[in-house]
């Protein structure tokens, strides 16, 4: 499977990261020891969504409309 995540940050609630991985166990592990660049800073980290698809370009491109303007929008209102 591949997976979209959202990410929601414990002690930072408004920041959030949109991620794409095979192993959703292992990133969130990733980034809570901060070996993400992006998220080091906002740790501990939280899954707040995530979606398995089995096709990995519909992963890519669902996590694409995630960080879009209109995902942003579906985001928050239907996910989060």
């Amino acid at each position: 499977m591949f997976y979209v995540y959202v990410l929601k940050s414990l002690r930072y609630p408004e920041q959030i990261y949109i991620g794409y991985t095979v192993d959703l166990k292992r990133r969130l592990f990733e980034h809570n020891e901060g070996l993400s660049l992006h998220t080091s800073k906002y740790i501990p980290w939280e899954v707040e969504v995530y979606v398995g698809f089995k096709n990995e370009h519909k992963a890519i491109e669902f996590e694409k409309y995630l960080k879009s303007g209109s995902g942003t929008v579906f985001r928050n209102k239907k996910l989060l």
